[in-house]
């Protein structure tokens, strides 16, 4: 099944909310680039689509449920956007997307 491209920086981070609450690991997966980097679990360092989906895998079996936060408007410059979110804990999220050649946007890096 094919997944909707993100249009917009800061759909990326609602796909995510979506596809993890939905235990899509290929989803979430394919938010990122090819060699994205992923810091989590906190201390830890995933590269690459293989190691994320580790990552994911992990999350996803703990069937967490979560909730979209406060995202802030993308800070987009050129081909690269930041984007954040601001959690209901009060924690934010950081990350880094990149448009692609198709115009879509995917996470480079990605600092929950």
């Amino acid at each position: 099944m094919t997944k909707a491209a993100a249009n917009e920086p800061n759909d990326l981070g609602r796909y995510f909310i979506e596809r993890a609450n939905a235990g899509d690991v290929d989803g979430l997966v394919a938010l990122y680039e090819p060699d994205a980097v992923l810091a989590f679990p906190p201390g830890s360092l995933a590269t690459g689509h293989a190691e994320i989906r580790k990552v994911y895998e992990q999350f996803v079996a703990a069937a967490p449920v979560l909730s979209p936060g406060r995202q802030h408007p993308a800070l987009v410059t050129g081909d690269l956007a930041l984007t954040s979110t601001t959690l209901d804990n009060g924690d934010m999220t950081v990350e880094i997307a990149r448009r692609q050649p198709d115009g879509s946007w995917l996470w480079v890096a990605d600092q929950p």
